[in-house]
């Protein structure tokens, strides 16, 4: 079972920065593309972000790019989302994701099979 585990959300005012971590204990993130996903309240859940396997070539949802950089540490076994510039629609529950079926990632929700439990990003005054 692959598990995942979301961390660094929070309070932020407009204009802030914060980096969520998405951390496994079970499997090597590194084999997985990883997707980052949030979802605000009355909202579908949207793809925002995601990483290829290994490659660590990335791909940005276009009301983030610029602003939002997803990375890979494999020494800690970790995904991150470093967010900066944010804005009050950017609040949302943010999820990370991973694609057991495949080596390149996708902005589409509905490939990923393993999802964390969420963190909350509220950018607020």
């Amino acid at each position: 079972q692959l598990q995942l585990v979301e961390s660094g959300g929070g309070l932020v005012q407009p204009g802030g920065s914060l980096r969520l971590s998405c951390a496994a204990s079970t499997f090597a993130l590194d084999y997985y593309p990883i997707g980052w996903f949030r979802q605000a309240p009355g909202k579908e859940r949207e793809a925002i972000s995601c990483t290829h396997s290994r490659s660590g070539s990335a791909l940005y949802t276009d009301s983030v790019k610029g602003r939002f950089t997803i990375s890979r540490d494999g020494a800690k076994n970790a995904v991150y989302l470093q967010m900066t510039n944010l804005k009050p629609e950017d609040t949302a529950v943010y999820f990370c994701a991973a694609d057991s079926t495949a080596s390149n990632c996708l902005l589409v929700a509905t490939l990923y099979d393993y999802w964390g439990q969420g963190t909350q990003v509220t950018v607020s005054s």
